[in-house]
C-alpha cells in the first residue's frame, strides 16, 4: 500500500536526494514519475500527480521545490483530487527561473486538505516571507526550517528524518492522531514515529 507520493522538482530528485532515499527505503513511498524532469509542462505534471492519487487514494503528497508548487496548483484547480494531506517543502518561485516560468502564478487560496509548508530562511528559490504568505493563503501550517537552504543535497539534507516526522503529522502512523507542528522541529522525534 502506497501512502506517500513523492513529487520532485525541476530535474527530479536523483540519489542522494532525500526523496530518492525515501522511495528507496520506504516500501509505502514512491516517486510520481514525470515524462520530463528537465523540461516540465504543467498540465502533464498535474495529470501524472492526479493519476497517482487515483491509483493510491488517501495518500499524502510530498512535494519539493517545483513539485510543491505543482501540488498546490493541482489541488487548487482540481478539487476532485482527494488526498490525506500535502507536505510542501521548499517551494520554488516559478518567476525565478525561465525553465519553470510557464508554471505561472502560484495558487493563493485554500487547497482543500491538510497542508504543511516547510521552508527555510535562506532558500535561494523563494524568500521565506513569500512561503509564509503562501502557507496562509493555502490554509496551511508553516514550519520554519531555520537556515536550511533549499532543503536538498547541497544544503546537507540526506535521508531527512525530520521530513518523515512532518509527513507523519499528515498521515498518523498506526492510527495515532497527528500532533501540531512545532518550531523549531522536532524535539521529540521518537514520539512522532
Amino acid at each position: 500500500m502506497i501512502r506517500t507520493l513523492l513529487v520532485p522538482g525541476l530535474d527530479g530528485s536523483p540519489a542522494p536526494h532525500w526523496q530518492h532515499w525515501w522511495a528507496a527505503t520506504d516500501p509505502t513511498a514512491m516517486i510520481v514519475e514525470q515524462h520530463s524532469w528537465s523540461a516540465p509542462m504543467p498540465e502533464a505534471w498535474f495529470t501524472e500527480i492526479a493519476a497517482a492519487t487515483l491509483i493510491h487514494p488517501g495518500a499524502v503528497l510530498v512535494g519539493h521545490s517545483l513539485g510543491a508548487i505543482a501540488i498546490a496548483n493541482l489541488l487548487s484547480s482540481w478539487p476532485q483530487v482527494k488526498v490525506a494531506g500535502a507536505l510542501l517543502v521548499a517551494p520554488a518561485d516559478p518567476s525565478r527561473c525561465a525553465r519553470i516560468a510557464h508554471f505561472g502564478t502560484v495558487a493563493q487560496h485554500p487547497l482543500g486538505t491538510k497542508v504543511l509548508v516547510a521552508a527555510s530562511r535562506n532558500d535561494p528559490w523563494m524568500e521565506q516571507t513569500q512561503a509564509r504568505a503562501l502557507a496562509r493563503s493555502w490554509g496551511a501550517e508553516f514550519v520554519d526550517m531555520g537556515d536550511a537552504g533549499h532543503i536538498n543535497v547541497e544544503s546537507g539534507h540526506g535521508p531527512w528524518a525530520e521530513g518523515k516526522a512532518l509527513r507523519d503529522m499528515l498521515w498518523p502512523p498506526l492510527g495515532r492522531l497527528p500532533r501540531a507542528a512545532s518550531v523549531p522541529i522536532l524535539a521529540d522525534q521518537e514520539a512522532l514515529r
